[in-house]
């Protein structure tokens, strides 16, 4: 992979992606959109990575947007995400929140710095964000008379609940590090220095004794499941999985380690032993 905007490096099964227009605080272009969605399909096409680090290069995690364009900024962007079967342009930054939405792998973002409009809200559809003591966010969108993007307005509110998600979004105010952290917008608050190195740590800790598959099914079954009208719905779900996931061969390794008291080493892989039950919900977008 070759990228402009990007820089990336693999350490063992970590992939560590980091924006990189520093000189722009790495605002979010069109380019980096691509760019990031071409990341997501080799992350999921390739069995060796197991989960995923975004960064920001610099001091910045992503200050929004690129307003290079001026007034004109919000009406240019569309051009390049134009869907024909549509009737409307599509936010560019809800394509990849989707696409971080039906990641296969764990998304973890080490934000070490500050997060403004785009800039945040790619951040919510990771599992986990842990944030320097440095980071700052906000969520300026009305401030700058537009709208929240990024399918914002279904993740907010899952992660801070509605009350915090709205006095948020209505004030576009800056919102320090710890109280991110306290309204449970960030899982953990480090010290700047640490933040890369801790980061890794929360990630090996997610991957390492775990099949790569029930990782994968586990990440879509909470992301996905969680949203049914009922739990009878996840329910229907579950049991097919369980099922097929019961007579794989990670299952007999899986029970096998633990009774001979070793670390289990599961043979499936993502790109050939997944369910046949997957995907089990495909929205009219991912069909494209």
């Amino acid at each position: 992979m070759k990228f402009k905007t990007l820089l990336y490096k693999k350490e063992k099964s970590l992939l560590i992606v980091y924006l990189n227009r520093p000189e722009k605080l790495n605002a979010f272009n069109q380019l980096m959109l691509h760019e990031l969605l071409e990341v997501f399909e080799e992350v999921d096409r390739e069995d060796s990575i197991h989960a995923l680090i975004i960064s920001g290069s610099g001091k910045a995690f992503c200050a929004g947007a690129d307003l290079s364009a001026g007034k004109n900024t919000f009406n240019s962007e569309f051009n390049n995400s134009r869907d024909y079967k549509e009737s409307f342009n599509r936010d560019s930054g809800g394509i990849l929140a989707l696409r971080m939405y039906r990641c296969l792998k764990p998304i973890l973002i080490a934000c070490n710095g500050v997060s403004a409009g785009v800039g945040a809200t790619l951040q919510l559809p990771a599992d986990i964000r842990i944030a320097s003591s440095e980071t700052k966010f906000t969520f300026p969108f009305a401030k700058r008379g537009i709208a929240p993007d990024a399918c914002s307005s279904w993740f907010l509110p899952k992660i801070v609940g509605i009350s915090k998600a709205l006095e948020w979004s209505y004030s576009g105010e800056l919102i320090d590090a710890d109280t991110a952290y306290k309204a449970g917008l960030v899982s953990y608050l480090v010290e700047h220095n640490d933040l890369m190195k801790f980061t890794k740590k929360i990630a090996q800790k997610l991957i390492a004794d775990s099949s790569q598959v029930s990782v994968a099914l586990t990440r879509q079954m909470m992301w996905t499941l969680s949203n049914t009208d009922s739990p009878y719905e996840s329910h229907k779900i579950d049991s097919q999985i369980i099922e097929s996931r019961g007579t794989s061969t990670d299952a007999f390794e899986g029970v096998e380690s633990f009774l001979e008291k070793r670390k289990a080493k599961f043979p499936n892989k993502i790109s050939k032993d997944m369910p046949s039950i997957f995907p089990w919900s495909i929205n009219e977008f991912d069909k494209k």
